[in-house]
């Protein structure tokens, strides 16, 4: 039987159609029970309000306790239960419960919903045949359907329960990131928990099925619902090479600590055994660095233990401090050889071990540096090996705008180089400058003084050496440039610069002949290096000069951007007299002329960019070294690469690459690098990538001869990735981004 709403003290409680109430979870209880007291037992309370009243105020309490509940009617029992209709809408913080029918227990101050309902938090949205709503803010639905905007990602699940604090547990869970309609790929779990707070989640007996196809099964699984790490076992890698066979590896992942984490890698090699890769990460205040340790033991090819160790760190203390550790180590000379990959990576001759310590000051620089080598490549003589530097202490200094226009600089370095063979000792190299800066629109005249001083302390010297020798010079020169400007175009949208620029450089001879030679060399020739004022490297030989070097630049830029597409430039010098002083095996010069250099750089003309270099003899009439590249790039996912170098008696060279969508899903890679000298093929790569919506096929293959030894290797790389997961196989998309000059693979779907 249904009462008439004439009870005054139940006109403010029924539902206008639709009237919105706002209570706390208290207050409706409250209500909810005393409006039951009043009815006659047994009977419900139906009807429409006639004269609304006034709510009573809300208790105090948190925000998300407050519930908003809407809906077309509603009817209330005695017991203070109630039956909500016709659009129901339960709002309580940031959560919200949407149904068509929705009952209201007093008794566990929840909501039930028996037929479709709709639950949405910011993290979640579900959609459920059932499901019941409490005041705690925890809900459980069933035979749900659910989504996750953050990720995206979205699947299906038998019951569904969310609580307050975030946290949703799903029972017969099936787990996707592609659209709805497409289920390409899907994980399948029993049971799966997510914290939607933490942003992490782990399910139990999971299977991975693409295209239908089981490919991947675990007992338990730890997953990211964002960015943030979670320790767990990552998806498995493989691949395979010709020299080690087929490779599996089921990395796990120690998220120690928010500063710190652990990689822990098992890596299955079919012809070599079990290897065991670690990566430790950390990051603290002012520093941070990784330390990587590979090791197989008794590896079945080589019989005997294998093993890598590297330590790169980089931090600040104290004001202006920088410390930096760049140090490895191999197992055997043969490390790179079996493991790298490519012909760079399989042709590493020496490992470097490198610590510094840095100061930054406003007028000085400091460095304090002990580094050795260790030598990967035996068939190098011991008199060709790199020296160790233990210790290297290095200062400069630059003051500027001193008194009378003038400016102050000083170079100092005091190092002590040791080696199993050869001449051993210390050298002291020691530089004050002073130069006077003319400037003015569009000009500049620096005129400048040197004196240069090296005395060296040595060991090991035959017996008809000298162990304490030295060289001291002067060293002047007339640095002068000039920049013109003109604007052109109909809008003015263009600059065009010609900037002439001359150096004279005067060093006086000095017999060199007696000094050791610990870490100098004669560098190509480049316009750097033509306007340098020593043309070696290294502090065992100060080049005599007498010479004027020359040269010119053209450039065009856009005026509103900035953005250069055209610069050409031009340089030669010209000795007055030749230059006597030499290296060990190095011909005295007898030219009146250096080789030209030129360059051109020809960018943002309709996706095309050139570069063109050139060292040209003119007494012989020939090129010396040249290098030509041609690129075609429409988009970051689109690009062709044309090149060629050469260098006359050491290398000549073409190659190829590119990365080129073929169809709406399909993409090509390909390269190929081959020697003129040698007539062969030195590296060669393809690969075809399909890109769903939701997931990723890349399969890479690649050929390649070591630079080193002249042997030849291959590799094949498959990787499938699925968005918003993980990937499985060897990871590709790195190899490509170095490989292919200006290819950007797209991160949509990472």
């Amino acid at each position: 039987m249904c009462q008439s709403a004439a009870l005054t003290k139940i006109k403010y409680l029924t539902v206008l159609d639709p009237v919105r109430r706002h209570l706390s979870g208290a207050s409706l209880i409250a209500i909810l029970s005393s409006l039951g007291s009043a009815a006659h037992a047994g009977e419900e309370l139906c009807g429409p309000v006639v004269e609304p009243l006034p709510l009573p105020a809300p208790t105090s309490g948190a925000q998300s306790d407050e519930i908003e509940i809407s809906s077309e009617s509603a009817e209330l029992s005695r017991s203070g239960d109630a039956q909500l209709k016709g659009e129901v809408e339960v709002r309580q913080g940031d959560k919200k419960i949407a149904a068509e029918n929705v009952e209201y227990d007093a008794a566990s101050s929840s909501f039930r919903v028996a037929g479709e309902v709709e639950y949405e938090d910011p993290q979640i949205r579900v959609r459920g045949e059932s499901g019941t709503f409490d005041r705690n803010g925890g809900a459980r639905l069933g035979g749900a359907r659910f989504e996750l905007p953050s990720r995206p990602a979205r699947g299906a699940a038998q019951d569904i329960a969310v609580s307050r604090d975030g946290k949703v547990s799903l029972n017969d869970v099936e787990y996707t990131t592609c659209p709805v309609g497409n289920e390409d790929w899907i994980l399948k779990a029993r049971d799966i928990n997510l914290d939607t707070v933490a942003r992490n989640g782990t399910g139990r007996n999971v299977r991975l099925d693409f295209q239908g196809v089981p490919i991947l099964y675990t007992p338990f699984i730890s997953f990211p619902l964002g960015d943030e790490r979670k320790s767990g076992f990552l998806f498995p890698d493989f691949g395979y090479s010709q020299r080690s066979g087929v490779e599996f590896a089921a990395p796990y992942y120690f998220n120690l600590a928010p500063n710190y984490d652990l990689s822990f890698t098992p890596r299955l090699i079919s012809e070599r055994g079990i290897e065991l890769d670690n990566e430790f990460r950390y990051l603290t205040t002012g520093h941070g660095g990784a330390l990587a340790a590979v090791y197989l033991p008794s590896d079945d090819l080589r019989d005997r233990d294998r093993s890598y160790v590297h330590w790169g760190h980089q931090g600040d203390f104290a004001r202006r401090w920088r410390v930096f550790v760049d140090a490895a180590n191999a197992s055997d000379s043969n490390y790179f050889e079996d493991f790298g990959a490519g012909s760079q990576g399989t042709s590493t001759i020496y490992v470097e071990r490198d610590a510094e310590l840095r100061y930054y000051g406003e007028h000085w620089y400091l460095l304090g540096q002990v580094q050795n080598h260790q030598i990967i490549d035996q068939t190098i003589p011991e008199e060709a090996r790199p020296y160790s530097r233990v210790p290297r202490f290095v200062a400069r200094a630059q003051w500027e705008e001193a008194p009378l226009g003038l400016s102050y600089a000083f170079d100092g370095e005091l190092v002590y180089f040791l080696r199993d063979e050869g001449i051993t000792g210390g050298r002291l190299d020691l530089e004050p400058e002073i130069s006077l800066a003319v400037t003015g629109p569009g000009y500049y005249v620096i005129p400048s003084a040197a004196y240069r001083y090296t005395q060296y302390e040595l060991g090991s010297v035959p017996a008809a050496g000298e162990t304490s020798p030295s060289r001291a010079a002067p060293i002047s020169s007339l640095d002068a440039g000039m920049i013109f400007e003109r604007i052109f175009g109909d809008e003015s949208q263009g600059l065009l610069t010609l900037e002439p620029r001359l150096l004279y450089l005067y060093v006086p001879f000095r017999d060199q002949d007696d000094l050791p030679v610990f870490d100098t060399a004669l560098p190509d020739l480049n316009l750097v290096q033509l306007f340098r004022r020593n043309r070696y490297v290294g502090a065992d030989r100060l080049g005599d000069s007498n010479q004027l070097s020359a040269g010119v630049s053209v450039r065009m830029l856009d005026t509103g951007s900035g953005q250069q597409f055209l610069s050409a430039t031009l340089g030669q010098t010209r000795y007055f007299n030749s230059p006597r002083v030499t290296l060990p095996g190095e011909g005295a010069g007898t030219r009146q002329y250096s080789n030209i250099i030129a360059e051109l750089d020809l960018t943002a003309y309709q996706n095309w960019n050139v570069r063109l270099g050139l060292e040209w003899d003119p007494d012989a009439v020939r090129s010396e070294k040249g290098e030509f590249i041609l690129q075609y790039r429409p988009a970051s996912e689109s690009v062709v690469n044309i090149g060629y170098r050469y260098q006359r008696d050491q290398i000549e060279q073409v190659d190829a690459s590119l990365a080129w969508p073929v169809s709406g899903r399909w993409n090509l890679y390909a390269g190929a690098v081959y020697s003129l000298r040698e007539e062969s093929l030195m590296e060669e790569f393809a690969g075809l990538e399909y890109a769903s919506c939701c997931w990723r096929l890349r399969m890479v293959q690649r050929r390649y001869v070591s630079g080193r030894t002249g042997e030849r290797d291959s590799s094949i790389a498959l990787q499938l990735e699925l968005s918003g997961l993980s990937s499985v196989g060897v990871p590709a998309d790195a190899f490509l981004e170095q490989a292919i000059r200006g290819y950007s693979r797209p991160r949509s779907n990472r």
